[in-house]
């Protein structure tokens, strides 16, 4: 028999189509897709299926010191055990294997743990095959030229993953325990991920330490035979023109002298041309910038192009490649699109005198940049997102063989009086790429035809008071071109420490701006650590990869390298650990804050109470016992918004998609307080009995309800939205008595609730969740890639770790697995 190993399931039913010619058949062992035809197995694993931990001694926190795990052993465990399981009882039945994981650092770590496990029950031959695209040409030459397994760069991915553990488990469990933050709320810190989280904060305190500038600028309608355009007017400032005036009594004055003058005398025509060059083929990089411009996450771009490259519709994704290789034929590419709905842009392309495509500086051998492969999808086939990201890579594509566009530019330079004005406009005379690729801007600007020495019209002038700004913040985008640029991470790692540092509660919003801990932990970590958060290290240990993957240096002598710089780490570290503990918890509780306790003066804080529910506690408990409840849904956090009446911080609770602002938590509790419970009728449970009664209630917390007043004796309820205005209407439910409610949120259309027995009852059938696709944002392809990693079930998915199953499952991340996970629970 010969055993076909893959990195994933998707990959794995692709191959076997193309080598059994569409007649491989599936079944299933032990959860896993086995495909088969003849004598042939092809199996997927689900990345890693094994992971580096310490030995069980180690795992409990508080029995072993931090630094011990400096020189700890490092084993080797199963992580998908029904996987191992499978492939090891196919290699005890197989002649030959063949290990087809992607062709990168990574994916040949993968190759080598499959080498491994085969091993165990195998001794027959192991060869190696290498692909850019899962196509019918690449897959089947690769297989007919098979190579070995490359050790030394299955060595570098595995140093990486050693000095991840080791600098990551040490560091962390030192901050956390120091913080006395532990369980959910530990400090994640790790060797890539922390001088990024740095990155983000000293650009934050940029931000924040920004004194913006008052200026005004100055612009004039001019007109010329009816045709106006705008000019601006500027200043020559020791050689460069100015166009802020900082004295706002100096740009009072041009304002006037403009405006008390008729016209303007032309002093100058510039006429020139300028070439747009064509872009640069797709690294990683640049299609994540690309992607992002669209409205995708880094994360989001490389799930969906992994999707695409597994379905053999483009070349492997992760590439630092900007030069395509001398095998490619753009013509017979792009002819490949006839009959396609880029016929249009095929035949503008085709109709060229040549096609010869761009380069970058960047020229690897491994893969090619990313292009589209020959394969055509069905137009249905693909999702929304799949098939804007798949046009973005074929635009591209079409882009680099394009033609440069031409532009005209135009400078008109004029005076009034003493005073300079300039005007510039553009237009496109040949659009040249810009034919096929739609994503760079083609917006022109005209003027009329002028010539020097005309007199053109003042129509209006204009002056704009205006503040310099603050540097921006980095978008995901230029955050990894940033990484890129620092030596931070690899090609395939870096969109990953993003979204890990998003599940790990160090940022925010989009572009990401850090939190309360991220400032707590670099702080402390610059103060007592500087080398954690540094990137000359995080660098030169990227570089000691790739010489291990160079055969230069071995992975034992980079990793005791790396041990001996956390020791050297951890030496100024011990002398300060309760000063890095007290900064912490110090700098977490000013985030915690949120104004002046009511009855004691004291600060109030957001606390968290046994159960994992959160409310609002005075600081100087036990002295003063006043609080104050908040919802029992989401994560809290404060915002900037204050309440005017209390002079509290305004409180937003953290809930994935359901995020919502709480606002003032004395003002909610007030309001409960002032509001009067409605009866609508008998109570289900206890009317006949009790004669209870069900009301609309307000609770102190902000949620409102549906209740008996007999609570708490009686303990029915049924939910009721938090926002908009509960009308109580005359019509009335025959099976539960009860009358029918309305809600008004604003300028929405009215949302006609119903009995509010019958209205929840059809809300829990609506969220009944049977299978996995019954869960939102779950279709056929995410149960694969679940089912791939041992869900198969709701159930399953209810027991899994969301950080440990987001590392398996690639374009799921933690904070959707605890999403889908909280669904569960409802």
């Amino acid at each position: 028999m010969k055993l076909i190993v893959t990195e994933k399931n998707n990959a794995a039913r692709r191959i076997a189509e193309i080598l059994s010619e569409g007649s491989a058949e599936t079944a299933r062992q032990n959860g896993v897709n086995v495909y088969r035809w003849g004598a042939t197995r092809v199996v997927g694993l689900s990345g890693h299926v094994v992971g580096l931990d310490f030995p069980a001694e180690y795992e409990n926190w508080r029995d072993a010191e931090p630094v011990e795990l400096i020189d700890a052993e490092v084993v080797t465990e199963p992580t998908q055990e029904n996987i191992v399981r499978t492939l090891e009882t196919l290699a005890g039945r197989a002649d030959e294997a063949v290990i087809a994981t992607d062709y990168d650092r990574e994916g040949e770590l993968i190759g080598k743990e499959a080498y491994e496990l085969i091993r165990t029950d195998f001794d027959g031959p192991i060869e190696r095959v290498r692909f850019s695209s899962i196509t019918e040409r690449e897959v089947r030459e690769a297989f007919a030229d098979p190579d070995e397994l490359d050790f030394d760069l299955a060595a570098a991915g595995q140093a990486r993953q050693i000095i991840d553990l080791v600098w990551g488990a040490a560091l962390t469990r030192f901050l956390s325990l120091s913080a006395r933050r532990l369980g959910q709320d530990f400090i994640s810190v790790g060797r890539v991920q922390s001088p990024t989280l740095k990155l983000l904060v000293d650009r934050e305190r940029e931000i924040r330490a920004f004194d913006p500038e008052e200026y005004r600028e100055l612009t004039t309608a001019l007109s010329k035979n009816g045709a106006e355009f705008e000019a601006q007017y500027f200043y020559d400032d020791g050689g460069t023109e100015a166009e802020r005036v900082w004295d706002g009594d100096r740009a009072q004055q041009v304002k006037e002298q403009l405006t008390g003058t008729e016209q303007a005398r032309v002093t100058g025509v510039r006429r020139r041309t300028r070439t747009d060059n064509p872009p640069e083929p797709f690294s990683t990089t640049a299609f994540i910038s690309a992607a992002g411009s669209l409205g995708y996450s880094a994360q989001r771009a490389m799930s969906v192009a992994e999707e695409l490259y597994t379905t053999g519709y483009i070349t492997y994704p992760r590439t630092d490649n900007t030069v395509y290789p001398d095998d490619l034929d753009p013509e017979e590419l792009v002819e490949s699109f006839q009959g396609s709905r880029f016929d249009e842009d095929t035949a503008y392309l085709l109709n060229l005198d040549n096609l010869d495509p761009t380069a970058g500086d960047e020229e690897t051998t491994d893969h090619p940049p990313i292009h589209p492969t020959t394969e055509r999808p069905d137009p249905h086939e693909l999702d929304a997102d799949e098939r804007e990201l798949y046009e973005l890579v074929v635009r591209r594509f079409f882009a680099t063989v394009a033609d440069p566009a031409e532009w005209a530019h135009l400078r008109v330079d004029a005076t009034v009086g003493d005073n300079r004005l300039k005007a510039n406009g553009k237009r496109l005379l040949q659009e040249g790429y810009h034919t096929v690729y739609p994503y760079a801007s083609t917006s022109e600007n005209h003027l009329p035809a002028v010539e020097e020495g005309e007199s053109l019209t003042v129509e209006a002038v204009t002056m704009e008071q205006k503040e310099t700004q603050p540097p921006r913040r980095y978008g995901q985008s230029r955050l990894i071109q940033q990484m890129e640029d620092l030596g931070l991470g690899t090609k395939s790692t870096r969109h990953n420490v993003i979204e890990k540092l998003y599940d790990r509660g160090y940022i925010e919003q989009d572009p990401p701006r850090p939190t309360a801990l991220a400032d707590a932990v670099v702080e402390a970590t610059e103060e007592f650590a500087e080398r954690v958060v540094t990137d000359e290290m995080t660098a030169q240990l990227e570089a000691d990869m790739t010489a291990i993957a160079e055969g230069e240096r071995t992975l034992e002598e980079v990793t005791a390298e790396s041990r001996e710089m956390l020791e050297e780490v951890f030496e100024s570290l011990r002398e300060s650990r309760e000063e890095v503990g007290e900064h912490i918890r110090e700098s977490l509780k000013a985030d915690r804050q949120i104004g002046p306790c009511p009855e004691c003066g004291e600060t109030l804080l957001v606390r968290e109470a046994r159960g994992g529910s959160h409310f609002v506690g005075c600081d100087g408990y036990p002295d003063c016992e006043f609080t104050l409840p908040l919802p029992n849904t989401g994560k809290p956090v404060t915002v900037a918004e204050r309440c005017e009446e209390h002079d509290l911080q305004h409180v937003k609770m953290l809930d994935g998609r359901n995020t919502f602002v709480h606002g003032c938590p004395q003002c909610a509790a007030d309001e409960a307080d002032e509001t009067e419970d409605r009866i609508i009728g008998a109570c289900p449970d206890c009317g006949d009995e009790h004669d209870g009664e069900l009301a609309i209630k307000q609770l102190r917390s902000g949620s409102r309800l549906v209740g008996c007043v007999r609570y708490p004796d009686c303990e029915y309820s049924l939910p009721l939205p938090r926002r908009g205005d509960i009308e109580v209407i005359d019509a009335h439910c025959e099976e539960h008595d009860l009358p029918e409610l309305v809600v008004h949120d604003g300028d929405d259309e009215p949302w006609e609730l119903g009995c509010p027995i019958c209205n929840y009852r059809e809300y829990r059938r609506e969220r009944a969740v049977d299978t996995l696709e019954d869960l939102d944002g779950i279709g056929e392809r995410t149960a694969e890639k679940l089912a791939a990693a041992g869900v198969d079930s709701p159930e399953d998915l209810d027991t899994v770790d969301p950080d440990n199953l987001a590392e398996q499952v690639q374009g799921i991340s933690a904070d959707r697995l605890r999403e889908w996970k909280g669904e569960l629970a409802m």
